[in-house]
């Protein structure tokens, strides 16, 4: 996990929960994470990324240029759970998505856009691994690799959420940018595919 703000924490604590393990790192180092939950260990972001098989990008995501530091990228799962927020809100892009932004920060690099349409107090808080998939809330996924976005869509699983597959980087991850009818509304898989089909 590369950011231990909310998003971030929540992620961290729920995936150690399931059996994984993880690494919480910030750019403020190791030292500024105080106490962690169980299973959780501290680690500085290069620290992080090296021996992680999938990382989850949960910082803001005008910070995205210190991420090639944090190498190498090559062949990683990187679930991209930023948005494009500035200080007066979302960031004009044009033609461009945030993810691809991220992707070319990051070449050679699996992106996945996930974690960017749930506020975080559901996703601490409303997990239901025991209940069917189509009752779960829904967690839309994005992304050009089928095989990362399986991955992904497993481990959205395993923490009690339901993946729902909105398309490529680019038109899927435009699919569930801010002010789109899937990001930030509480609804289910089943209610989240009926909207993203109309």
């Amino acid at each position: 996990m590369i950011g231990s703000g909310r998003i971030g924490a929540a992620a961290a604590r729920l995936f150690a929960e399931a059996g994984h393990e993880v690494w919480l790192a910030n750019s403020r180092g190791p030292a500024s994470l105080g106490e962690l939950p169980a299973g959780v260990e501290a680690a500085s972001a290069a620290g992080a990324v090296a021996p992680a098989e999938v990382v989850l990008l949960a910082l803001p995501w005008r910070r995205r240029e210190v991420l090639p530091g944090y190498g190498p990228w090559d062949g990683k799962v990187v679930v991209d759970a930023t948005n494009p927020y500035g200080d007066a809100g979302v960031i004009d892009l044009g033609d461009d998505t945030s993810s691809e932004a991220i992707a070319r920060e990051l070449p050679g690099a699996r992106i996945v856009k996930a974690f960017n349409t749930m506020l975080w107090t559901r996703l601490a808080e409303e997990g239901r691994p025991g209940a069917p998939l189509e009752d779960r809330l829904a967690m839309p996924v994005a992304g050009d690799d089928e095989e990362a976005k399986r991955i992904v869509s497993g481990l959205i699983e395993q923490i009690g959420f339901a993946p729902v597959d909105t398309g490529s980087l680019r038109e899927g991850g435009r699919r569930q940018e801010p002010g789109t009818d899937v990001y930030n509304v509480p609804i289910t898989a089943a209610e989240a595919r009926a909207l993203l089909d109309a």
